[in-house]
């Protein structure tokens, strides 16, 4: 939700170098959760893990300040 709402503070804000990076977070966590991509259904307990591992990771890596 975080990254949705810095959507919208950007698109408010009128800055488009921050809405592309908030958009960015918000496909980053979409796929980490199985909306997009390979449907987590259609994945192993262990794939599922290691994806929502991976895209947790990197929302905390780009994470802003």
């Amino acid at each position: 939700m975080t990254a949705r709402r810095a959507v919208r503070s950007a698109t408010t804000a009128g800055d488009p170098e921050a809405e592309r990076s908030a958009r960015a977070r918000v496909n980053c966590a979409k796929t980490a959760l199985g909306e997009r991509g390979t449907p987590w259904w259609e994945r192993s307990e262990e794939q599922r893990r290691r994806r929502w591992e991976r895209g947790l990771a990197r929302l905390d890596a780009d994470a802003p300040e």
